[in-house]
């Protein structure tokens, strides 16, 4: 959502959107106090907006096309990349003359040292390795002099630069150890690591050595930690921040916004971001039909109605169309367990498969809810407890703060959840890999072999419609078995002052548009 008159204003006038002043602080909301500044150890957006602009990845999604894709990767560290004929090895060009912050070389042997922290090969470990489900195919990293570095496979994967041009891949020194890049983090990207004090925020300033030739254009960032959504709201009307914090605005709050300062700027756009129901696959949650129950209590609408005034998108494993490649269509989610439009007809059967399990009006099944103390999650989940209660399930809402949040589903410490998974990129196999073969991050503890076959397959297949196919199937199995199922996935803006230049809200990922080295202040 852009005033029209400003795009209008751009195109009429081309020099106005090229005149780039030097200097500046930007002012950003931050929405909460995340468990370290490692990007490589957080699986949250809490980390990757303030920490991005501190790192290089070797390749990464262009800034400035709000569409991330195969076709909108550009180089970075890496000045070329080339695959052998099967794809299974990939091989870059490094860029020379690239420091680290703290004036050391960067080099082939940091990627070799990032990559094996990743697929667990290298005699330091992460304290959490979120994204060891992306470089499970990779077998090892072998260099070339200085500046060339091969990625070999175990088998075929043409999607594999997909992953490698997220915000959750950058390059890691290999001099510093990984307990330090969680307080202080050392990169080569254009922004300077300063602080981080939890619960108050974040600061960033100008890498005056940065590789590319006139960049950053801010002086810094400053990031300042409001948890409550109206005072963020309400700072960011009267001028005390120049930007709210990504994606964190609701379609309310939008309104709010720009009744009150209608010169915002604010972009409401999808995410690929859902709210999921986890549900430990432990007594009564082994069984599929109690699973199934609680998936035809729900009504998927509502929660879009209510939380987005119509103003989100329903999916099963992979982000919907149009913003999504992947997503089921229509025709195929209505075939599904808890997509029916019918949800009154829906609920009837919920109710029959309870009967059958020894629950009804006299026996209900009483249930602890846990989910991220955060608005996004708390209210989601107050909807899911009075949509259970249709089929004599009981919730009790446990809310859990954002450092020890993760850790809690890792060891499945919880009976049900309400979580939201946050795709690093659109694509099947990080949302796959990452969350549904067996040994990944379901945190359910479901594994199927015939599907880990289907998500090999999948993977190997160069021809994108092909891959669709099999994509489809998988995600009609994920629906089937209820594994981690998809409410919605979500719509929400991003509001900055007009000053504010040169940003790219991304559409189909939150975590890939921060490396904010081209934004800068009109003042």
């Amino acid at each position: 959502m852009r005033y029209w008159y400003l795009a209008l204003a751009l195109a009429l006038f081309p020099a106005l959107a090229h005149a780039q002043k030097q200097g500046g602080i930007l002012r950003v909301q931050h929405r909460d106090s995340p468990s370290s500044m490692s990007i490589h150890e957080e699986g949250t957006i809490s980390t990757v907006l303030p920490v991005m602009g501190v790192f290089n990845n070797l390749v990464v999604y262009d800034q400035h096309k709000p569409q991330n894709s195969l076709e909108t990767i550009v180089p970075e560290l890496a000045t070329s990349w080339s695959w052998n004929t099967d794809f299974t090895k990939l091989t870059f060009k490094l860029r020379e003359g690239v420091k680290w912050h703290d004036g050391k070389p960067f080099t082939s042997a940091d990627v070799k040292c990032t990559w094996e922290l990743l697929n667990g090969t290298a005699k330091e470990k992460f304290k959490i390795n979120n994204r060891s489900g992306w470089y499970f195919n990779l077998e090892s990293i072998t260099t070339n002099g200085l500046y060339e570095a091969t990625m070999h496979m175990k088998r075929p994967q043409p999607a594999f630069l997909a992953l490698l041009a997220s915000g959750f891949s950058p390059v890691y020194p290999c001099h510093v150890p990984p307990r330090d890049m969680r307080i202080h983090p050392i990169g080569t990207g254009p922004f300077k690591f300063v602080e981080f004090k939890g619960n108050e925020g974040m600061k960033v300033t100008r890498n005056p050595d940065y590789w590319k030739a006139g960049r950053p254009y801010l002086d810094g960032i400053e990031y300042t930690v409001i948890p409550n959504r109206a005072t963020a709201i309400l700072s960011f009307i009267a001028g005390k921040f120049d930007m709210t914090f990504p994606y964190e605005v609701t379609v309310q709050g939008l309104k709010d916004i720009l009744s009150q300062y209608p010169a915002a700027i604010c972009d409401l756009t999808s995410t690929n971001v859902a709210a999921n129901i986890v549900m430990n696959i432990a007594p009564p949650f082994d069984n599929l039909d109690l699973r199934k129950a609680v998936i035809m209590a729900v009504d998927r609408k509502a929660f879009v109605d209510i939380l987005f005034e119509g103003k989100a998108d329903v999916g099963g494993a992979m982000m919907p169309a149009p913003d999504g490649a992947w997503g089921l269509p229509p025709e195929m989610l209505q075939t599904l367990p808890g997509f029916s439009s019918d949800v009154a007809k829906s609920r009837e059967e919920a109710r029959t498969i309870m009967r059958g399990l020894g629950y009804g009006p006299d026996k209900h099944l009483p249930v602890k809810l846990s989910t991220r103390n955060l608005p996004t999650y708390r209210d989601s989940a107050t909807i899911l407890i009075s949509q259970l209660k249709e089929v004599w399930i009981d919730g009790e809402l446990d809310p859990v703060e954002t450092a020890i949040w993760q850790p809690k589903l890792i060891r499945r410490d919880y009976q049900m959840g309400l979580s939201l998974v946050g795709n690093g990129v659109d694509d099947p196999d990080q949302q796959f890999y990452e969350s549904y073969v067996c040994g990944s991050r379901t945190y359910m503890g479901y594994c199927d072999k015939a599907i880990d076959a289907l998500v090999d397959k999948q993977s190997m297949e160069p021809d994108q419609a092909k891959r669709r196919q099999i994509v489809w199937e998988i995600d009609r199995k994920l629906q089937q078995d209820v594994v981690r199922p998809m409410l919605y996935y979500q719509r929400s803006a991003t509001c900055r002052r007009p000053e504010v230049k040169g940003l790219t809200i991304m559409v189909n990922s939150i975590f890939n548009g921060w490396r904010m080295e081209d934004v800068w202040l009109d003042r």
